[in-house]
């Protein structure tokens, strides 16, 4: 879609369509004025709740609502709010199996749908496959943004990230969630990044806008919002904007040319929804507050210099990035002002209800102010599908399939329910799977192989150590990422052992290589450092696999090969393995560059 330009500013416009159709504003407008002002204020809200059930929770999650929410049941947190959404984590206990997240779904549909006009919930969660994923097996797991971004660094070609992300949205929708807070837009520019990284598929905007835009477009055709994030740019901060506010040095004129461009593409491919970022970026606005709390840069640049008029969604308004300067009962009335819509999980839900309430009550706020948010959520909810099944009074706002068009939704207008049969016919489905080996096997890099020791001859049976890192594995894998790679190794013909990494120098001699998998080396005084030394010491060739962030190596002393597989979740374990036994030839090229080692682009093949 080309762009105009918006006078002698230079700022280029991009209308902004919202694909799959825009939803004629009359009947929803119609369904808004029927609304209380405590109605809609509900609306703007997307909250957690603690249960794997919408009736039923255990009694410790009840306990946990109880003490947050004042009732004991999500069902009951949903009416007493009037809420938009609900968002999913596995630490709430929402996501056991898919046939549980389904039939929460439904349970908390039905509570939405008995509650005043009856307006659907919009269910969402993240998961943006690597290193966050909420919901694991048997749902199927891909590659993570920067793996995708390896891959398409060799091709050249976004299709297998479109393919992952429609999957992806199908599997989500079966579980009646529909919008996924992915992709990441963030372009990746700084190695001590310690809250990006990896989520992000790499360094050079033209790529990442490229795969940003085939994410947007997958996510969407399979009947899910996709939420591009974090606007305008977290890519380049060294502070965690969960336990503090990061601070962005860069100039206008290098947002325009690095940052932007994911973003600007996200809105020309239509996306539902963007996520504002709790960092302060002075070049785009002075004063000092986080950009979710910021007009200027909501407003002024989201809006009316990109164009974009979907839903604007806070990140989550418990974080520190947010909170800082501002209390708890002032930032959700500051998002608003500034231009947002969703007010994504504050800390304290009755406060930040309340203060919403009060800030229209002292004329703070505008009800007219409050309606533009709730009429874009609404849309949102109709572009979708969700009203469609909704035998309530808001059915009579008159959508139906002619009106949202969803022929890219890839479902028909009668699937935004969920049912035991479509999470069978869709979650985890063997050919699902097999996309995921099948687009994993081209991520992994090989980054070194200077005596040419890969790959290994699995023909042989040579034994193998496997140690290093095993952090938390993301939800859903079967094991450690030793254990699992040693498993793998195992079934391709090897004999390998995974061991403890305090154990691995001693038992090293009598094998034919020692594989170590390594997690966010640090500078300096690291045991990571101490291990590979160790290792090499021992004289068996040793095997350096970053199964996190590809910048190890250069923290690393030299081994006899190096490999990236950015994530440790079974798929990349599976692909590692694959590449190191040479049943695949390594395909993967760096996303990014790793500073003193590798320029951007480089991968090594058989």
């Amino acid at each position: 879609m080309a762009a105009v330009t918006a006078g002698a500013t230079g700022a280029r416009r991009a209308p902004g369509p919202l694909p799959p159709g825009r939803v004629p504003d009359a009947p929803l407008r119609r369904l808004v004025e029927r609304m209380s002002l405590a109605e809609k204020v509900g609306q703007l809200f997307v909250s957690r709740v603690y249960g794997h059930a919408a009736t039923d929770p255990d009694p410790a999650d009840a306990e946990k609502n109880q003490e947050l929410f004042g009732v004991r049941t999500a069902a009951e947190v949903v009416s007493r709010y009037h809420l938009g959404g609900i968002i999913y984590f596995a630490w709430a206990h929402n996501t056991r199996t898919p046939h549980q997240i389904a039939a929460l779904s439904a349970g908390l549909q039905q509570a939405a749908l008995a509650t005043g006009p009856g307006i659907p919930l919009l269910l969402s969660t993240d998961q943006e496959h690597g290193i966050i994923a909420r919901i694991g097996k048997p749902a199927t797991l891909f590659p993570g943004a920067m793996a995708l971004g390896a891959q398409h660094r060799a091709t050249g070609s976004a299709a297998d990230a479109r393919r992952a992300a429609r999957i992806a949205g199908a599997e989500l929708a079966a579980m009646g969630i529909r919008q996924d807070y992915a992709p990441v837009a963030d372009v990746n520019v700084n190695p001590a990044n310690p809250v990006i990284g990896v989520r992000s598929f790499g360094a050079d905007p033209g790529s990442v806008a490229e795969l940003v835009a085939a994410q947007v477009r997958g996510y969407q055709r399979a009947g899910v919002a996709a939420t591009a994030k974090h606007f305008p740019g977290h890519g380049d901060t060294e502070t965690d904007s969960h336990v503090g506010l990061p601070v962005m040095r860069h100039t206008r004129a290098v947002w325009e040319e690095l940052d932007e461009p994911p973003f600007r593409a996200a809105v020309e491919a239509g996306v539902d929804a963007v996520m504002t970022a709790h960092i302060v970026f002075p070049a785009l606005d002075p004063s000092g507050d986080p950009a979710t709390l910021s007009r200027p840069i909501v407003t002024g640049i989201l809006r009316e210099r990109l164009g974009f008029r979907g839903v604007v969604v806070t990140d989550a308004l418990d974080m520190a990035g947010v909170r800082q300067k501002y209390g708890n009962e002032r930032v959700p009335v500051l998002a608003l002002k500034a231009g947002c819509d969703q007010l994504l999980n504050p800390p304290d839900l009755g406060l930040a209800y309340r203060s919403v309430l009060a800030a229209v009550e002292t004329g703070e706020l505008t009800e007219e102010r409050i309606d533009e948010s709730v009429l874009r959520i609404l849309e949102l909810k109709a572009r979708r599908g969700l009203f469609d099944d909704a035998d309530t009074s808001a059915g009579d706002m008159g959508t139906s399939a002619g009106e949202v068009d969803i022929s890219e939704a890839g479902i028909s207008a009668g699937d935004a329910g969920t049912s035991d049969d479509q999470v069978d016919a869709v979650v985890g489905v063997p050919e699902h799977l097999a996309a995921a080996d099948e687009i994993a096997a081209a991520t992994t890099t090989l980054l070194a192989n200077p005596a040419g020791l890969l790959p290994l001859d699995a023909a042989a049976a040579p034994r193998l150590l496997v140690t290093g890192a095993d952090p938390v594995s993301p939800s859903g894998t079967t094991g450690p990422p030793t254990a699992v790679l040693a498993r793998e190794l195992t079934a391709l013909g090897c004999r390998a052992t995974a061991l403890p990494p305090a154990r691995a120098a001693a038992a090293a001699p009598g094998h034919a290589a020692v594989v170590v998998c390594t997690y966010n080396v640090l500078e300096g005084d690291d045991p990571q450092r101490a291990l590979v030394a160790g290792l090499l010491a021992t004289g068996v060739p040793v095997i350096a696999v970053a199964i996190r962030n590809p910048y190890d190596s250069a923290r690393l002393p030299a081994c006899a090969a190096e490999v990236a597989t950015y994530s440790w979740t079974d798929v990349e374990m599976r692909a590692a393995a694959r590449v190191l036994t040479g049943a695949v030839r390594p395909a993967g090229r760096l996303p990014v560059p790793v500073p003193g080692r590798y320029p951007l682009g480089h991968g090594l093949t058989y």
